[in-house]
């Protein structure tokens, strides 16, 4: 049986697993450095690789894709779906994504570290959203326009000065700022929004290391009772099906685009035990770790 376009990579030189991490597509392994700014139409780079960017991740980076016309199948952790024209798809950072275009299409890429969000102003910011959570859609004309003009100023910087700077960052600012606010949830306390997004980040930082709740309330400075009230009252549900759902993601990214074997991801993620892992996934998931893997090698 043909494995599917989606099944690739796989560190021969070590057991972890591995996922190809830019800061653009292509151009060696490394995070995106504070301040980095890119763009580029989506034919510069992709028409190199046959108009298909195969499946990969920008830890510390945020991209974003304007589509004027052409076809973009988008693949973003796993599910697949084709972008309207005109637009757009914002992709937060450590997200698995690859695209498949129209040859010819007519688009932009975008591409930030994460400390854009530091031009958010304050919690009630919907930027700040876009660039935690990305989003999706349709553009109307008049942002399509907008977003193009700004695209094209950001390609005339780059070309003129190597680089815009400070400018650079502002057009940036104001592209996103363009696309449609519909598509970002807007958070209804500044503290809640402070503490959560702390919250998300200790979990990220610590993910593989299993601590306690207590850990996480105490280092935002809280309570784990309160920390569950905040969780259920914003989210939705506890902190520890915060901490779970995201750790299911991350096994989910790893068997879905390395060739790791389940123990390989069970010791990745910091479970001693394959078998407590491959329990932990089945409850998350409803499917046990090698049905994700044999999934994948249907075309």
């Amino acid at each position: 049986m043909r494995r599917s376009i989606w099944w690739h990579y796989q560190d021969s030189m070590t057991d972890a697993p591995h996922i190809p991490n830019f800061a653009l597509y292509g151009e060696g392994e490394e995070p995106n450095p504070a301040g980095f700014c890119h763009i580029e139409t989506i034919a510069v780079r992709s028409s190199l690789h046959d108009w298909e960017i195969n499946p990969h991740r920008h830890d510390r980076g945020i991209q974003v894709l304007i589509v004027h016309s052409g076809e973009a199948l988008v693949t973003l952790d796993g599910e697949s779906f084709t972008l309207p024209q005109p637009g757009f798809v914002a992709i937060p950072a450590g997200a698995v994504h690859g695209y498949r275009f129209a040859p010819g299409m007519l688009g932009y890429v975008l591409t930030l570290s994460q400390d854009i969000a530091a031009r958010a102003t304050g919690g009630n910011d919907p930027l700040r959203s876009l660039l935690s959570a990305g989003g999706h859609g349709p553009l109307d004309s008049e942002s399509a326009r907008r977003c193009g003009v700004l695209a094209e100023e950001m390609l005339s910087l780059a070309q003129e000065w190597q680089g815009g700077g400070m400018l650079e960052l502002a057009l940036a600012e104001a592209l996103l700022r363009s696309l449609p606010q519909g598509s970002m949830s807007i958070p209804r306390n500044s503290e809640d929004d402070r503490r959560l997004a702390h919250f998300r980040l200790l979990v990220e930082t610590h993910l593989k290391e299993h601590r306690p709740l207590s850990f996480f309330a105490d280092a935002i400075g809280t309570t784990e009772r309160t920390l569950g009230r905040l969780c259920r009252r914003r989210l939705g549900c506890s902190p520890l099906e915060v901490i779970n759902r995201r750790c299911t993601l991350e096994a989910q990214r790893l068997l879905r685009y390395t060739n790791a074997t389940v123990a390989q991801v069970s010791t990745e993620l910091g479970f001693a035990d394959p078998s407590y892992f491959s329990r932990f996934y089945l409850r998350m998931t409803g499917r046990r770790p090698q049905a994700e893997r044999s999934a994948l090698t249907e075309d």
